[in-house]
């Protein structure tokens, strides 16, 4: 579901209609049609406020280890020139 939109006349005359539509997804306010502020709920903020994870943490996630990668060139890959 994308963002919802709503004018900064319509923050400020309903706030809750703007609350119960941040509780379903972020919420853009705009102003003069341009985007001025974003609305979203606490959980979300935190989420986005929490420092980054390591390379480490990512690796020590369930299944890592059952990701198959294949680390073999393909045909069309760019060889060196020969010069004999």
């Amino acid at each position: 579901m994308g963002a919802q939109t709503f004018t900064s006349r319509e923050f400020n005359r309903e706030p809750g209609r703007i609350k119960r539509a941040a509780a379903d997804g972020p919420v853009i306010i705009t102003e003069r049609g341009r985007p001025i502020m974003a609305v979203l709920p606490y959980g979300a903020y935190e989420r986005l406020k929490a420092a980054p994870g390591t390379i480490l943490d990512a690796l020590d996630m369930d299944g890592v280890g059952e990701i198959d990668v294949d680390f073999s060139r393909p045909a069309t890959f760019p060889r060196p020139a020969p010069f004999d």
